[in-house]
């Protein structure tokens, strides 16, 4: 029997089909750039849509939050009326005649309307209010870092003017342009023309087209012609820049622009190629005098002289001053002024003569104040206002030996008296430099002050300057003192400040530059008892619901000593009894002055001043040429010189004891009709411990080998230069009162501070002239220094 084997059984285990056909999976395809970018789109445009919903709901939310605020309140002014002393009879305004004479869009001309369009808003009849491309592309410029750029249609230019503010922000151009978008759905373009024509600023203190024509054409603007029309829309993009007064740079600005606008007006079809053509090839022409009147004569420099006080002193703001409706009394007098003008006009070396060479070139500044307030009754600031701008009454020029009663005060205050004698021989070196009196006259060695103010003698006050311990810094104190400002701005003055007071010995001789004004206010410190008053301009200032904003009282201060002022004042007194000022008896009342004069490199007359006062008033009067600095002697045609009339002695010529003693003497005899005679009190003889020997000038003991000049001190600045525009230039005068550009603060009419300056400091700025030399006479002494060790001592040939 067989064995019983076991094999093993091998199973093989199917898997079960399903049923239908077998599935056969594919690889995954990348996907392509073109699918990529597709769907980073899709998912864009869905944040696109997302983000315009939002911004959309930001939009309505803001269109709904945002109303349309109430016209800013410079659209609300009221005319601010500046009064004479009186408080009754007007002087003048501020934007009276610019204050916005709106008319209707049918006086506009039509291509008044289209150059405006084609110069700032080609789209204008078209947009819907805004310009959403030029916002981008200004938010992208200014978020670049680059400079801001506005965007701004007509309509919102004119929703910033009536509504807004100029600031630059985001958050001022969101309102703007929600309030442009309401304005729209609320007036018709014609209505945004107009009122945008009516306010928006041209330059010149003009508001609305129809001042601006007035201002720049000196007609209507129904009358502006297409080259006219094409300016305006020209300036009022930058008053400044554009304005054809302002030099030949604007002008030539202009002409670009000018071109710009006509093209637009062209290619908009609003005139032909042909007319564009003809008016581009030169600019219309421009009136001589283009501005306001009641700026005619001197009421422009006083105007520019309130609005220069008021900015100065804080009283009001510019947009006060221009538009808040205030009512503002000045401190001066109508029959005054008219006096001062009238007395200066009458004595002028070329009255009667209207060709005298030189006519228009002679300069005279005149200053009256009221002794015992400070307060400024008449100047005369010279030519009229439309045609210089430079007020030489604030301008000024070199002092001469009008400045020798602040060394009579110094030299009291330091132990001398009237009686105490000087070195009176001529010349005399002071610390190597030479100092000689005119004519090289001799006066002895023993000169009292009295006789040295009397004759104006040169060395006797350079070796009384010598005597004391930091003797000039004693005289510029005094003077200080006295109410003529030093080289540092002061709080008070006008102008503020003086020009090249020098710390050496021949400031005494009057090298400083002064205004006829603060020499005014100097001597009346003498005459109101050693008290000084802050000269001022502006007496009251009431607003428009009748408060008082301002008041001048209290700005007195006993500043020269009493019993030093009485001696002072004596001394002068012996200059109009004896001396270089013999021209002043005329007056026939007690009068203190001092004549000065000095010369220019030439050895011509430069300057030359007289500055006297009674018990009540104070008057100064200067002479100068040109820039300040030329000779005042001028020939006639005949080659005689133009030197009428002479003095009562005989004398003629350019020194203060003859044209400006003149002048003061019959300004003074008009001012003071009618005033009671009133008299100085008696000198004390003030004696007090005079340095040692100080009193006696000891010669060199060898003649000095320093040659001695002819010519006088180095001119440095300060002098206004005369750049006379054919209308005001916009400065810091009343809108309406431009500020002298010629300068000269100022400036335009934007607002002129009738400025002022300046120049500056017409404003004089906003200037400097020189003091011309006396009579050839030895009344007055002129000195003739020598070159100094130092270089700022050297003094200019004074006369007395």
């Amino acid at each position: 029997m067989l064995p019983a084997f076991s094999y093993p059984c091998r199973v093989t285990a199917k898997k079960r089909r399903a049923d239908g056909k077998a599935q056969t999976r594919r690889p995954q395809q990348r996907r392509t750039k073109g699918q990529r970018a597709a769907k980073v789109a899709k998912v864009l445009g869905v944040l696109a849509v997302v983000g315009a919903l939002l911004v959309a709901g930001v939009a309505v939310v803001l269109y709904q939050a945002i109303s349309i605020p109430t016209p800013n309140s410079a659209f609300q002014a009221q005319t601010t009326f500046v009064y004479y002393g009186d408080g009754k009879q007007q002087l003048g305004t501020y934007y009276e005649d610019q204050n916005r004479e709106s008319i209707p869009l049918g006086e506009m001309p039509q291509t008044m309307q289209d150059a405006v369009v084609a110069a700032e808003n080609r789209t204008f009849w078209t947009d819907k209010g805004i310009d959403p491309k030029g916002i981008l592309r200004a938010l992208f410029s200014n978020a670049s870092g680059n400079s801001r750029q506005g965007a701004s249609t007509i309509t919102q230019q004119y929703v910033k003017i009536l509504y807004l503010t100029s600031e630059q922000s985001y958050q001022r151009k969101i309102k703007e342009a929600v309030v442009s978008l309401k304005i729209q759905q609320q007036l018709d373009k014609e209505e945004v023309l107009e009122g945008y024509l009516n306010t928006i600023y041209f330059g010149r203190g003009a508001y609305g087209i129809q001042a601006a024509s007035k201002a720049f054409f000196d007609h209507d603007a129904k009358d502006l012609s297409l080259r006219e029309s094409a300016v305006l829309a020209t300036v009022l993009n930058n008053p400044t820049q554009f304005d054809p007064a302002n030099g030949k740079e604007a002008r030539d600005d202009l002409k670009v622009r000018y071109e710009y606008v006509l093209d637009g007006m062209a290619e908009m079809g609003s005139i032909t190629t042909e007319e564009r053509d003809t008016a581009v090839k030169r600019l219309p022409k421009f009136p001589k005098v283009a501005a306001q009147s009641q700026f005619g004569g001197q009421k422009g420099h006083m105007l520019a002289l309130v609005k220069s006080e008021l900015l100065a002193r804080g009283i009001a703001s510019e947009e006060e001053i221009d538009g808040g409706g205030l009512r503002i009394t000045t401190t001066f007098d109508p029959q005054v002024m008219a006096d001062v003008e009238e007395a200066v006009e009458e004595q002028r070396p070329d009255a009667g003569m209207p060709g005298a060479p030189g006519n228009k070139d002679l300069h005279i500044g005149a200053a009256t104040v009221d002794t015992a307030t400070g307060e400024l009754l008449g100047f005369y600031g010279g030519q009229d206002y439309l045609q210089s701008q430079i007020n030489w009454a604030v301008a000024g020029g070199m002092a001469g030996s009008t400045m020798k009663a602040a060394t009579d005060v110094a030299a009291i205050r330091d132990g001398f008296s009237l009686n105490d004698t000087f070195e009176g021989n001529s010349p005399i070196d002071i610390g190597g430099t030479e100092f000689g009196n005119q004519g090289d006259t001799d006066y002895g060695s023993a000169v009292s002050m009295i006789t040295a103010t009397e004759n104006s003698v040169n060395t006797a006050f350079v070796d009384m300057v010598d005597s004391m311990e930091n003797g000039p810094q004693k005289v510029i104190q005094a003077a200080e003192d006295l109410g003529i400002p030093g080289n540092e701005t002061e709080r008070w003055g006008i102008p503020r400040k003086s020009i090249d007071f020098q710390e050496n010995a021949g400031v005494t001789l009057g090298t400083a530059q002064v205004s006829p004004i603060n020499m005014a206010n100097a001597y009346a410190t003498l005459a109101n008892g050693g008290v000084r008053n802050e000269v001022h301009v502006v007496k009251q200032v009431v607003d428009k619901n009748g408060e008082t904003l301002y008041e001048a009282k209290t700005r007195s201060k006993e500043t020269v000593d009493p019993d030093i002022a009485a001696d002072v004042t004596y001394a002068l007194q012996q200059v109009v009894e004896s001396g270089s000022g013999t021209e002043a008896l005329a007056l026939a009342r007690p009068v203190a002055g001092k004549t000065g004069t000095a010369t220019n490199d030439d050895g011509d007359v430069s300057s030359s001043w007289f500055v006297g006062t009674t018990p009540q008033v104070s008057t100064a009067v200067m002479f100068v040429r040109g820039k300040g600095r030329e000779g005042l002697d001028v020939l006639r045609p005949d080659g005689a010189d133009l030197w009428l009339p002479t003095s009562s002695d005989g004398r003629s010529g350019y020194f203060g004891g003859n044209y400006p003693a003149k002048t003061w003497t019959s300004i003074m005899q008009l001012v003071m009709e009618g005033m009671e005679v009133e008299e100085f009190p008696e000198p004390v003889y003030v004696d007090g411990d005079a340095p040692d020997g100080s009193d006696e000038y000891t010669p060199p003991a060898s003649p000095t080998s320093t040659p001695r000049p002819t010519q006088s001190p180095t001119e440095t600045g300060g002098v206004p230069t005369e750049t006379p525009t054919e209308t005001p230039t916009e400065t810091p005068v009343p809108t309406e009162t431009p500020v002298p550009t010629e300068t000269p603060t100022t400036p335009v009419p934007t607002t002129p501070v009738p400025t002022t300056p300046v120049p500056t400091t017409p404003v004089p700025t906003t200037p400097a002239p020189t003091t011309p030399p006396p009579s050839p006479s030895p009344t007055e002494t002129p000195t003739t220094p020598a070159p100094r060790a130092q270089p700022r001592a050297v003094a200019p040939d004074f006369r007395p």
